[in-house]
């Protein structure tokens, strides 16, 4: 959806974007051959069509920088599928709720193949080399909780694309946890994972510490199931995303599971 973008634009809102939406215009390059489509002064046409190929060239250029400093943060999104490549699904574990006075226990990296998992006192510090090599992260409630508590441990670190899949995940119908969301996707947990929650969590962090390493295995797979969850989930509801954003359409979660069902 990056390349139908244009609220990151100087001067161009959300109604004048919704305009050019609706002057049947499918793409920057389609803007670029029908511009003679939209309505406005020449002056903003001008600027509009200066401004689409710089981002064309800079979306050439997987300059993911200049979209993450363009758009707002509740429009990263977007972004997802252009940088897709590039993405680092993350989750983290720790041992309370406030960067100030908890400590990350667990960053799960999943990088689409592989799952990479980063344990306080083993090699934590190793994180932020592989989470470098991504251009976008996505997460779940992220923006208020795993990357506060990554930026106080790993301080100046983020210049990512991050799409914190709670929101959009709202604005189509999803309310709650990432379980419950998955759920309603019909995604279901291992047995030995699938009635912790993030209170049990930190249980099983105490437990490690106090010497039980089967404790820390299974803190290990939750961690692994709810990286390798997030590409799921937003593989599954990406498509409703769009079609909420461009038609503004009521959308439930029945509606998204008849769609993803139909792509299955």
């Amino acid at each position: 959806m990056l390349n139908n973008t244009y609220i990151h634009i100087p001067g161009i809102g959300a109604a004048t974007e919704r305009m050019i939406w609706n002057c049947g215009i499918k793409s920057w390059k389609d803007l670029v051959k029908n511009h003679d489509a939209i309505k406005m002064t020449r002056h903003k046409k001008r600027l509009l069509l200066s401004e689409v190929a710089n981002s064309i060239e800079q979306l050439s250029c997987c300059n993911h920088v200049f979209f993450a400093r363009r758009l707002a943060p509740c429009h990263h999104w977007r972004a997802y599928r252009q940088f897709k490549e590039k993405t680092a699904y993350v989750d983290i574990e720790t041992t309370g709720l406030s960067p100030n006075y908890s400590k990350i226990t667990i960053i799960g990296i999943y990088n689409g193949n592989e799952t990479k998992t980063y344990v306080r006192g083993i090699n934590i510090e190793d994180a932020t080399a592989e989470l470098a090599k991504y251009k976008q992260l996505v997460t779940f409630n992220g923006a208020r909780f795993d990357l506060p508590f990554i930026e106080h441990e790993f301080p100046g670190f983020f210049n990512h694309l991050h799409t914190d899949l709670m929101y959009p995940l709202k604005k189509i119908g999803f309310k709650g946890g990432l379980k419950n969301i998955e759920c309603q996707l019909g995604l279901k947990r291992s047995e030995e994972t699938a009635d912790i929650r993030g209170l049990d969590a930190v249980r099983l962090w105490n437990r490690y510490e106090r010497g039980d390493d089967e404790a820390l295995e299974v803190l290990i797979k939750y961690n692994k199931e709810d990286v390798e969850n997030l590409k799921t989930v937003i593989e599954m509801t990406y498509p409703v995303m769009m079609e909420k954003e461009t038609k503004a359409s009521p959308n439930s979660p029945k509606t998204i599971q008849k769609l993803t069902s139909n792509q299955q």
